[in-house]
């Protein structure tokens, strides 16, 4: 016969079936607690600010170049076709300015052309001459103090607005046939992101 040795007392909460010990559940549900609000508490936080940061950022973006006003030269191909100003060639005293922001993205340009050349731009922006309304001044005040534009000049000024449904941009359309060989052409597109 073999004699049998003691059991020695086995630890609590290493095997299964025993009681975990109140200290290490306690150390368990609170390590349990920290890398829940780790991973989902930062990234939140992270969000929150970047969106805040990303709205501050256009605000402020929106601000400086509003603050230098057009710059001369023709906008990108990019511009153009995102805003859908399809500008036509040849044209001269050509001058654009862009803005963003969280609510609405804008693109400003003032171009002069040939006469038959209006035709055409009023074409490919998918609205006809006839639409033009004499005296009819579309752009808004708040756009003509980010430009500099007046319309006060000699005319006579025709304008429209061409509303399309969104995502495509909405133009106003203001139009000086002071020469009307060579009309002056102002075009505010907005998009709405």
């Amino acid at each position: 016969m073999t004699a049998s040795l003691p059991r020695q007392a086995e630890p609590t909460g290493g095997r299964p079936g025993h009681p975990e010990d109140r200290r290490h559940m306690i150390r368990r549900r609170a390590l349990t607690l920290l890398i829940i609000v780790l991973l989902i508490g930062v990234p939140a936080g992270y969000l929150v600010i970047s969106a805040n940061q990303s709205r501050d950022a256009g605000k402020d973006k929106e601000a400086k170049y509003s603050a230098t006003g057009l710059t001369r030269g023709w906008p990108s191909k990019v511009q153009r076709r995102l805003y859908q100003v399809p500008m036509p060639h040849p044209s001269g005293k050509v001058a654009y300015y862009e803005t963003n922001n969280w609510k609405t993205s804008r693109l400003y340009v003032q171009f002069q052309t040939p006469n038959a050349n209006l035709d055409v731009f009023l074409r490919d922006m998918g609205v006809e001459r006839s639409d033009l309304k004499r005296g009819d001044i579309t752009i808004h005040a708040r756009d003509q103090k980010i430009t500099g534009w007046r319309f006060t000049g000699p005319g006579p000024w025709y304008g429209l607005v061409h509303r399309q449904k969104n995502p495509k941009p909405t133009q106003d359309v203001v139009v000086s046939l002071a020469d009307p060989h060579n009309p002056f052409v102002y075009v505010v597109s907005r998009t709405v992101p």
